[in-house]
């Protein structure tokens, strides 16, 4: 059973909301940004126990300076979107399996694990306090929505905290690239790795982002729209695309790399069963950095963007260029399944697998 929930409307100390105006907002020109909504959802864990749900108004934590997420990044956080549909009802997409990485993240960090029920009762909660937000279906535009869980424990020593807090906030976002559902350059990185062989690269937490940031840095002073990362042991194997998931396509064959260093990603998940559906093989397995010259379509998936076709990946230490769309197109086959995914997540085509969950009638 969830716990039960609590409404905390007190503000912070010296804190100013802004009333978010709804015709302020231009849906259809909304950034992959951060923009304050109505209320967030939160529950405390303290001796050993989940206590109450609590909704709060404000956007802003009283939080020690000692606290182990600031000192030992004990953190861990999760993405997925809720969508305005055309039928009117709103969905989110495959919350449990969010719920179930974080519990692994929880695992692999020593932190309490956030149950499945408390999780989606939470996301459900604060999508209908937010409904506002939740941009219109011709926009193009979505609600992401953020899990958070952090240590609180004010402590200076290496070892797990004792008191945790978990929360949720909504924000209204565009496309995760400027383009949309377009080809994007990528610019192979041997110098940076997002992640290291038996590290955290498997689970969602902050080190693994900030481990990113001078390589995508680098690559967008290059013209780049993201790095690519191979394997930190051998550099050998195809790893991640920047913060998300890579595939290729040949032969039929929908083909993703094998690795204990990448994140499971929910939408790589699901264009893997929605391939197998198409008819397609689906191959999870490391991949040579050779191979890549042998894909027909390649792309970088995850929440934030569903599929980022990749027009080119270049190795600037042979020179070579790996080209995987000669007219600047997306792929038919990357096309395909980036429209049937977003077709389920928005009710528009039937969701034979039980993937979403309409919260809003």
């Amino acid at each position: 059973m969830a716990p039960r929930s609590k409404f905390i409307t007190t503000f912070a100390a010296g804190y100013t909301r802004h009333k978010t105006k709804m015709k302020e907002i231009d849906w259809s020109n909304l950034s992959f940004g951060f923009m304050s909504t109505d209320y967030n959802v939160r529950c405390n864990y303290h001796n050993g126990a989940w206590g109450e749900i609590e909704v709060h108004s404000e956007d802003t934590i009283n939080l020690s300076m000692a606290a182990t997420c600031l000192h030992y990044g004990q953190e861990a956080f999760e993405g997925l979107k809720a969508y305005r549909c055309p039928d009117g009802k709103v969905r989110i997409f495959r919350a449990t399996e969010n719920a179930a990485r974080l519990q692994a993240t929880c695992r692999g960090l020593v932190m309490p694990e956030v149950p499945t029920d408390m999780f989606v009762e939470m996301v459900k909660k604060v999508v209908r306090l937010n409904e506002r937000f939740i941009p219109p279906y011709e926009s193009g535009a979505t609600l992401y929505i953020r899990p958070l869980l952090i240590g609180t424990t004010a402590q200076v020593g290496v070892h797990p905290a004792s008191d945790y807090l978990f929360m949720i906030f909504v924000t209204p976002v565009g496309p995760y690239f400027k383009g949309g559902f377009a080809t994007n350059p990528y610019v192979i990185t041997r110098d940076y790795d997002r992640s290291a062989p038996l590290g955290t690269g498997c689970y969602k937490v902050g080190g693994n982002y900030a481990a990113s940031l001078r390589a995508n840095t680098w690559a967008h002073e290059q013209g780049y729209s993201c790095e690519f990362y191979l394997d930190a042991r051998e550099k050998k194997y195809i790893d991640e695309c920047g913060a998300a998931n890579f595939f290729g396509i040949k032969d039929n064959t929908y083909i993703t790399p094998k690795s204990n260093s990448i994140l499971p990603s929910v939408t790589n998940m699901s264009l893997m069963q929605l391939a197998e559906d198409l008819g397609m093989r689906v191959e999870r397995r490391q991949i040579p950095l050779e191979e890549l010259g042998t894909f027909e379509e390649a792309g970088a998936c995850g929440t934030a963007a569903v599929i980022s076709p990749i027009e080119r990946i270049d190795d600037p230490e042979t020179g070579k260029s790996y080209v995987f769309s000669h007219d600047g197109q997306p792929g038919p086959i990357s096309t395909k399944l980036y429209k049937k995914l977003v077709d389920i997540q928005y009710g528009i085509e039937p969701d034979e697998h039980g993937w979403t969950t309409v919260v809003i009638e």
